[in-house]
């Protein structure tokens, strides 16, 4: 049962009736809570402490166990023991991912676009169907739209994520990178009108809109109430439902430039919800994750300074103001 004062009666009615609606998958959480949390401490926690952690969401210890011996399993983690006790440690490549999705959840992601677009394609004798497979799981991953089971086409992808994605998939010898621009033809469309071939946005859309609907009374009650102050535990369920709701929706936005998304584009709208209700709950929540934290390990290291430069910057003592 959470702690609460009686001020945070809302909050806590919220977050039980959002549990309650949103069954959550232990394993996703548990990612969500290493992203988000324990990368920045360190990224190494104890069995022990991960266990409270997660036991607000109604998740009992079993389950958390075999969560993450999945993915131990799966590589994202290493397990080291001491005793009876097992710490577990995000492996390399793991946190690599990891800092990818930091810079598509934490910063804002509508850059500037100049017109061109990047097409990645094959032949379908040059490279295999393995290979065929994991290069077109990648891509679409980075939010490449496809043209064909052979192009790709994004407006303003990562370069150098691309460049890396190639290489881990050993087709450099196989794939062709090409800047495309559209052609001033009378009878040709514009590549603009690719958008609605290419992405299914609605889907995106949808997610967003699921998320502004859930946490919007959320920022108007924080908004409401700043000076009330919050229990730090439930401070961090809160701000844990936040970025995994939010996680989940932008993971799938293919991050188009503004220009080429509908007015009014939900996914901004989410960010920059997500910045707000976020930087009411970052500073009290991390309270009872440094309690928590040592009460396995008393040497636990203060969560590290680029966790403060989140949505666009948060200052140390302005973070709930």
């Amino acid at each position: 049962m959470l702690r609460q004062n009686m001020s945070d009666d809302f909050l806590h009615n919220w977050s039980q009736q959002y549990l309650a609606e949103q069954p959550l998958r232990t394993k996703s959480l548990v990612m969500t809570l290493f992203g988000d949390v324990i990368r920045p401490h360190g990224g190494a926690l104890w069995l022990g402490s991960l266990i409270r952690l997660l036991a607000p969401f109604g998740v009992n210890d079993r389950l958390v166990r075999t969560s993450v011996y999945r993915l131990a399993e799966e590589g994202w983690l290493s397990a080291q023991r001491e005793g009876r006790r097992s710490m577990y440690t995000l492996r390399p490549q793991a946190s690599r991912r990891f800092q990818k999705a930091h810079q598509r959840i934490y910063s804002p992601s509508y850059l500037a676009w100049d017109g061109q677009w990047t097409q990645v394609f094959f032949l379908s004798s040059s490279i295999s169907t393995k290979q065929r497979a994991d290069l077109r799981k990648a891509l679409l991953w980075e939010g490449f739209g496809a043209l064909s089971p052979f192009a790709f086409i994004h407006p303003n992808p990562d370069l150098l994520n691309l460049n890396e994605l190639i290489e881990r998939n050993h087709c450099a010898n196989a794939v062709y990178v090409s800047q495309l621009t559209s052609a001033n033809m009378t009878h040709s469309k514009n590549l603009a009108e690719l958008v609605d071939e290419c992405w299914e946005l609605d889907e995106v859309s949808e997610r967003y809109k699921r998320f502004i609907t859930h946490f919007k009374p959320v920022l108007n009650y924080l908004e409401q109430n700043k000076a009330a102050g919050l229990d730090s535990e439930q401070a961090f369920v809160l701000r844990t439902l936040l970025i995994h709701e939010y996680r989940r929706a932008q993971l799938h936005d293919p991050q188009l430039p503004l220009e080429l998304l509908p007015n009014n584009w939900e996914g901004k709208q989410a960010y920059e919800l997500c910045q707000q209700v976020y930087r009411h709950l970052a500073l009290p929540s991390q309270a009872h994750i440094l309690e928590t934290l040592r009460s396995e390990d008393a040497n636990a290291p203060d969560v590290e300074d680029y966790f403060y430069k989140r949505f666009g910057g948060m200052e140390r003592d302005l973070v709930t103001a």
